[in-house]
């Protein structure tokens, strides 16, 4: 690999931006493809679906076989409030490749005692962000849990602004509500405010909180897995 394109390879890992790495096999000719510039490739079509699905594979072209390097972020779970919930999560996230992200400013319940282990932030959400914690992204998942619209909406909005794939939040329809019209105050449209998902996971009819973590994470999946088919397509 040419000394340049590693160097670009890097640069777009180490600022959580997806990248496919083109070796044409004939000729062993390499050259590297930024997401954002993909609609101007040639092998764009092919290069969309190696994107959403984030597997590397080889592929027939006009020229011939390339080999398509596929280089995504790693996906980034942020869970808003260290409850038992969270605790329950942990070791699942960790069983489906999941970087978890604990923030809680209530040093109470924010403890390496109950979160061993895991990246804790005994912080408000609005300072963590982008701080301690790497900014958010599309390639990250966002989960409140708190209760408290104080922690909560900020993460919120955080996550909004920075088109997290997944946005739960815990809470009734009622606590839902309520929310809709915070977070319509402080200028979010009804369409953005809609991408929340609330009341939080896949309606399993969970009660305990290992039963509502297994249901959160599920409906991360689902709409990891759903939001790759739709870039596929």
């Amino acid at each position: 690999m040419r000394a340049d394109i590693l160097t670009a390879l890097s640069a777009e890992r180490a600022a959580r931006r997806a990248a496919i790495l083109v070796t044409s096999v004939p000729d062993g000719a390499q050259r590297l493809v930024r997401e954002a510039d993909m609609a101007g490739d040639p092998l764009a079509e092919t290069l969309a679906k190696h994107f959403a699905s984030g597997k590397s594979g080889l592929v027939e072209t006009a020229e011939g076989q390339a080999f398509l390097t596929v280089q995504v972020p790693p996906i980034r779970l942020v869970v808003i409030g260290a409850v038992h919930i969270s605790q329950a999560m942990a070791p699942m996230a960790a069983a489906l490749d999941l970087a978890l992200t604990v923030i809680d400013p209530r040093t109470a319940f924010a403890t390496p005692d109950r979160f061993p282990a895991i990246d804790l932030v005994a912080e408000w959400p609005d300072e963590a962000l982008g701080k301690r914690v790497p900014a958010l992204d599309r390639y990250c998942a966002v989960a409140a849990l708190t209760h408290d619209p104080k922690i909560d909406d900020p993460a919120l909005a955080a996550a909004l602004r920075a088109g997290c794939f997944y946005i739960g939040a815990l809470g009734s329809r009622k606590t839902h509500a309520a929310r809709i019209g915070r977070l319509t105050q402080a200028g979010f449209s009804e369409g953005e405010i809609a991408r929340i998902h609330a009341p939080i996971g896949l309606p399993i009819g969970a009660v305990s909180p290992a039963e509502i973590a297994l249901a959160v994470l599920g409906e991360v999946i689902s709409e990891l897995r759903r939001s790759s088919q739709r870039e596929a397509a």
